[in-house]
């Protein structure tokens, strides 16, 4: 924990980062055999928005940003607890600049940052294939 909280202090609003973390999702494995572990591993690529929450403290990262004006963004985003991080690395250092990077995070901060009247985006699957 002390080596991912050194990571995230080299971090920037608009970084580009990947986080390796281990989600602690049970279910059934797609060939029907049971659960396959508690641990799962998982990597994720973003944008760095902060780590936020008083309690469980999480890592935000944006990952598709819909600017629907001046400043408003609806955002889809991963929000990774901290103490399931096991690596954090800069991608891209400002690979948003810093006016843009305040935006989307101001407008996470607001809600999902989108005017009224407007659909969220949706996961589609696709189980014909």
């Amino acid at each position: 924990m002390k080596e991912v909280t050194k990571q995230i202090k080299n971090l920037q609003l608009g970084d580009l980062v990947c986080v390796v973390w281990f989600d602690a999702s049970i279910g059934k494995s797609l060939s029907g055999g049971g659960l396959s572990g508690i641990d799962v591993p998982v990597t994720s690529w973003g944008i760095f928005l902060g780590v936020l929450g008083q309690r469980n403290r999480h890592i935000i990262l944006a990952q598709n940003c819909f600017r629907y004006a001046d400043g408003f963004y609806d955002i889809d985003y991963t929000a990774i607890p901290l103490s399931w991080v096991s690596k954090i690395t800069a991608v891209a250092k400002s690979h948003v600049p810093a006016g843009e990077a305040n935006q989307l995070l101001n407008s996470f901060l607001l809600g999902s940052g989108k005017p009224r009247g407007c659909t969220k985006q949706q996961r589609v699957v696709n189980h014909g294939s």
